[in-house]
């Protein structure tokens, strides 16, 4: 009984020692499953945008691969792919990161597609989120990943809920929602034929809450923007749109700045950040615990255009 009730209650509502004892047990699933991936694929990677979801689930793989005390050289790079416009804060917390802990990192650039001609955007301004699974893809097969490690969570939308923990994806790079593998006894099967290739998602099992706690108990460092700060903004269709070089104002905009922080990092020209005066962790947790609009819900512009486009863009190889 006692396993069900910690299920079913907020989190934020657990005894320390209950809510410890939970985060203790996702720590040990996806470190699980981390070890799984090294396992069982030849050639693994694990996707590193400088975002919190991918800053807890490196914190993960060091625990997964440490000697004593100390973590041991990470068997596998980090993938970052790199729209061009992304928020420098972001960009400048992953590459001090990097320098920091010597991890290798594999940088794709979609302004490479773009060159390539394999990209082409409509209009400059276009946003630059979608098309980044063709890159992605292109650096799985120049660099020969036959699995991916990455930070989504089921709770962040639909199309992720419907995910296994280690889905496939075909010679194209595609995810058929109707073909994936059963997991019984978490059993994963990583056996794949040439030109296919596997996601996988430790924190699948996750959600914001979950993070934010996590966050917190293991003193994680996070880009700045993560936390309340000063930004120009407009307000357009429910979010806060930043006013940018990627986003700028309109002529008929009427611009405010007021105190904000990002509940989601991504490409600039479809994040947007959420009113806020949380300075730290646990002012975050204190936040997330009484929301009730989801994280992308409440921050994604490319969502927007219908229930369907987050399915529609993993069909075709979007992470």
């Amino acid at each position: 009984m006692l396993e069900v009730q910690m299920t079913e209650a907020p989190a934020a509502l657990h005894p320390p020692r209950l809510q410890n004892d939970y985060l203790d047990w996702l720590e040990a699933e996806s470190i699980y499953i981390i070890r799984e991936v090294v396992a069982q694929c030849a050639k693994p990677a694990m996707l590193f945008s400088g975002g919190k979801d991918s800053i807890v689930m490196l914190h993960l793989a060091r625990k997964a691969f440490r000697f004593g005390l100390r973590p041991i050289r990470l068997p596998f790079p980090l993938v970052h792919i790199d729209t061009g416009h992304n928020y420098p804060e972001v960009i400048a917390f992953r590459d001090d990161l990097v320098a920091r802990t010597g991890h290798q990192l594999v940088v794709g650039h979609l302004e490479d597609s773009i060159r390539k001609g394999t990209v082409r955007l409509r209009k400059a301004t276009d946003s630059r989120n979608a098309a980044q699974a063709t890159t992605l893809l292109e650096t799985i097969a120049d660099h020969g990943f036959d699995a991916l490690m990455g930070g989504a969570r089921r709770d962040e939308e639909k199309a992720r809920a419907k995910e296994r923990i280690f889905s496939f994806r075909d010679e194209f790079g595609q995810w058929d929602p109707k073909a994936q593998r059963p997991e019984l006894w978490h059993l994963y099967n990583a056996r794949i034929s040439p030109g296919e290739h596997m996601r996988v998602f430790p924190i699948s099992n996750w959600t914001e809450l979950d993070i934010w706690q996590y966050i917190s108990r293991e003193n994680l460092d996070l880009p700045s923007i993560y936390y309340a700060h000063r930004r120009e903004i407009v307000r357009k269709n429910g979010l806060l749109v930043p006013v940018t070089d990627i986003t700028p104002k309109g002529a008929n905009d009427v611009s405010e700045t007021v105190s904000v922080r990002f509940r989601t990092v991504g490409d600039i020209s479809c994040t947007c950040p959420v009113l806020s005066t949380a300075s730290t962790p646990d002012e975050i947790v204190a936040e997330t615990a009484v929301s009730q609009i989801t994280e992308r819900g409440a921050t994604r512009m490319d969502d927007q255009t219908s229930e369907a486009s987050m399915e529609r863009r993993k069909k075709e190889g979007y992470f």
